[in-house]
């Protein structure tokens, strides 16, 4: 255990999201579910709240009190190639079940970067790469190892009401120690990303494109800020043959002058480079909305930060595999304002005003809804929580909460308070 101003406990609380890391009373660095299982014991007898957390990419609230368990020691993948599962540790990172599963030809439902920790990714929803042709990744997700608020490591699966709420509801119901989850036969496909300067231009093609598209078609784009330049980047993922993608994507390429230009065939272990996410912890505010539709893109232009929007439908659309606590299938769209390169401590009320406003234009045509992976920092509290939810499933939430976790130790993650809620009709 690490108690403030003791060696180490500055590193162990960081992760990669640096804006305002955990500052908690006490650190566990736990290499085992036992390790879990006598902290969770620890926090309950002692009345503190716990968090828990493996890379800290899609860190929430800060804990400033009770307990942090750290998961990263705890980072074994096994791989079933006859069935097509993985059995992976809840430190694990995605590089790792990519690496292992390609070696059988698979593929999991990993994200844009195989940095984040694969199983907090998978519990809050897991909206990858594959999303429009197989679905989140939760919707793969076979059972759940968790320690639970009575400190009682258990083995649940489908069926149970708990493997429900822990498959959406990510660190709110317990802390989870390994998941088994379904891998897709996916070894190759047609991917990479266009640059463009054109960049409104840009952005109507590319929403355009979009209403035309299969599902085996996932796509985003970024509007990215340069010094004295800003530049569209659309990113491209074809799971069907290289030679129709190739047809699809000609009147992205016909914009105007490519910048740069990386889609063509490859092997899904190289898939980092379709996003080319950062991999160096930094600062960062981030807010989103979920679109009906996206016929105006004046809101996207001139916004100081990056602009992304994701092609959803599809899979994501169609829930497959055990029902679970994902909410917001019917939205279309996603857009997202990003403040990257934050200094530590910065005070995001400035950046807000900016944020609001793209919202806020495209409000005529938002869901209301959230993603749960993308609630970092202050937008993590109860309200945005809330909205990650079907309004009858965030009832039937609250009351698992109250069953599995009446005295809220859970509480540091994202917030799902242990009440009896009637949904709102």
């Amino acid at each position: 255990m690490l108690h403030r101003n003791d060696p180490g406990y500055d590193a162990e609380r960081t992760g990669f999201q640096l804006l305002d890391p955990h500052r908690p009373d006490l650190i566990v660095p736990a290499a085992t579910p036992e390790d879990v299982r006598r902290a969770v014991a620890h926090a309950a007898e002692a009345g503190l709240p716990v968090a828990v957390q493996a890379t800290g990419h899609g860190l929430p609230q800060a804990a400033t009190e009770g307990v942090l368990i750290t998961t990263g020691r705890m980072n074994a993948v096994t791989i079933n190639p006859d069935t097509a599962t993985a059995r992976i540790e809840a430190g694990v990172r995605w590089e790792q079940v990519i690496e292992a599963a390609a070696r059988h030809g698979l593929a999991p439902l990993s994200g844009s970067s195989p940095s984040v920790g694969a199983v907090s990714y998978t519990l809050g929803g897991g909206l990858g790469l594959l999303a429009r042709t197989y679905g989140y990744a939760a919707d793969r997700v076979r059972a759940v190892d968790v320690v639970t608020a009575d400190a009682e490591l258990r083995h649940v699966t489908p069926g149970d009401d708990l493997f429900w709420a822990l498959v959406g509801g990510r660190a709110g119901f317990g802390v989870v120690t390994a998941l088994e989850i379904g891998l897709v036969p996916v070894a190759r496909l047609y991917g990479g990303a266009l640059h463009f300067e054109q960049v409104e231009t840009a952005l109507r093609t590319w929403r355009d494109w979009t209403e035309t598209v299969p599902d085996e078609m996932t796509s985003s784009i970024a509007i990215i800020p340069f010094p004295g330049r800003t530049v569209a980047h659309i990113r491209i993922t074809y799971t069907g043959d290289p030679r129709e993608g190739e047809e699809l994507v000609r009147p992205l390429r016909a914009i105007g002058p490519r910048l740069l230009d990386t889609v063509g065939e490859m092997p899904y272990t190289a898939s980092a480079a379709i996003h080319n996410d950062p991999t160096t912890p930094s600062g960062y505010f981030a807010t989103h909305s979920l679109l009906r539709e996206l016929p105006d893109v004046t809101p996207l232009l001139g916004v100081r930060g990056v602009i992304e929007v994701r092609h959803l439908g599809g899979a994501l659309a169609r829930p497959q595999g055990a029902p679970n606590a994902v909410g917001n299938r019917d939205a279309r769209y996603f857009a997202a304002v990003l403040s990257p390169g934050l200094a530590p401590g910065t005070d995001v009320a400035a950046l807000r005003p900016a944020h609001d406003a793209v919202h806020d234009a495209l409000s005529p045509w938002a869901t209301g809804g959230r993603l749960l992976n993308f609630l970092y920092g202050a937008n993590a509290g109860p309200e945005q929580v809330r909205r990650a939810y079907e309004p009858e499933d965030y009832a039937r939430l609250t009351a698992l909460k109250a069953k599995w976790d009446p005295d809220h130790l859970f509480r540091l993650n994202h917030p799902i308070p242990p009440e009896v809620v009637t949904p709102t009709p």
